[in-house]
């Protein structure tokens, strides 16, 4: 008798989506079978049990992320890819949006406020222009009111709206070893929140952000048809050119033009409490069929990189 597919799966405390996805899967009876990974201590070059491996805590455990590398150095197909997770940041999401023409607000990186033990400002540093020129910064995103955020934060942290040099100053002053952003406010009469699968199944939700869970999706959206197709069409987009089989996509919507603001969610919000009925059952089919289908393919995180094609052909010899 053949042995089944396996698929794995990292959680953190999220209680609703692993054990539907996992019912889910194992239900369908196909020849896959999906299962929480049990891990402890990891030898080089170990053998993974897995086909695919969903991802959607190891950017708060970094052991979890180390695993996932020697993962996709196997063969296993990881979603999201773990090296791309630990590359992205806001900032160069911005410029890879603008590059391939999808509408962005206007972003600047900034120096780091504070450094780590060892740096000498006037030794370390000597790169750095002194003092930044804020006030043609400032200017080149719009003016006041300005967004200032870390670059590789998340769920709404660290992110703040100045709307004078003072407040700017203030809170900049207190980011620390952040690297933060400093981004166009966009005054919004719309919002999106698209969920991204395999690259290619989208699914537009309407959506009002907030702080802390607060964050509100509608059940159905008002989008016209004219705005949904841009919003599919750029959410594949952006996808495709970073890889993720597991996003969302957040669009702020000014006179008809959705402003791609947040496309670095690789483990985006799937609890039935915040998504409601109709769009938590829709996550869970569709991660299934997409990781039954990923389970069945040739397909493998390790393939986009040269290390991984080095090792595959220097094993085969």
């Amino acid at each position: 008798m053949t042995e089944p597919l396996k698929i794995g799966l990292f959680v953190g405390r999220e209680w609703s989506f692993p054990p539907a996805f996992i019912e889910e899967v194992n239900k369908r009876d196909d020849g896959v079978v999906a299962e929480f990974v049990n891990i402890g201590g990891t030898r080089m070059n170990e053998a993974v049990p897995y086909r695919v491996i969903i991802d959607r805590i190891s950017h708060e455990v970094p052991y979890y992320r180390s695993y996932l590398k020697n993962a996709a150095l196997q063969g296993v197909k990881v979603v999201n890819d773990p090296f791309m997770w630990s590359s992205d940041d806001k900032f160069f999401d911005a410029s890879l949006a603008d590059r391939l023409g999808v509408a962005h607000p206007k972003t600047v990186v900034l120096p780091n406020h504070s450094y780590v033990p060892g740096i000498v400002p006037n030794e370390s540093l000597r790169n750095l222009t002194y003092p930044l020129d804020w006030y043609a910064l400032v200017e080149y995103v719009g003016g006041f009111p300005v967004i200032l955020k870390d670059a590789h934060g998340g769920g709404w942290q660290d992110v703040y709206v100045a709307h004078s040099m003072e407040e700017l100053w203030h809170y900049y002053n207190q980011s620390g070893l952040l690297t933060m952003v400093l981004q166009e406010y966009i005054t919004w009469d719309n919002y999106a929140r698209v969920m991204c699968l395999g690259q290619s199944d989208i699914y537009v939700m309407k959506y009002k952000p907030g702080r802390h869970g607060a964050g509100r999706y509608f059940e159905d959206h008002d989008f016209s048809r004219e705005l949904y197709d841009r919003i599919v069409r750029d959410s594949i987009t952006l996808v495709e050119a970073l890889g993720y089989d597991m996003n969302t996509v957040e669009f702020a919507i000014r006179d008809g033009i959705p402003y791609a603001i947040d496309f670095m969610n690789p483990a985006p919000d799937m609890d039935i409490n915040s998504l409601g009925k109709k769009h938590f059952e829709w996550m869970v089919t569709h991660m299934a069929d997409m990781c039954i289908r990923l389970a069945k393919s040739d397909a493998s995180t390790g393939s986009r990189y040269v290390w991984y094609e080095k090792a595959t052909n220097t094993r085969s010899r």
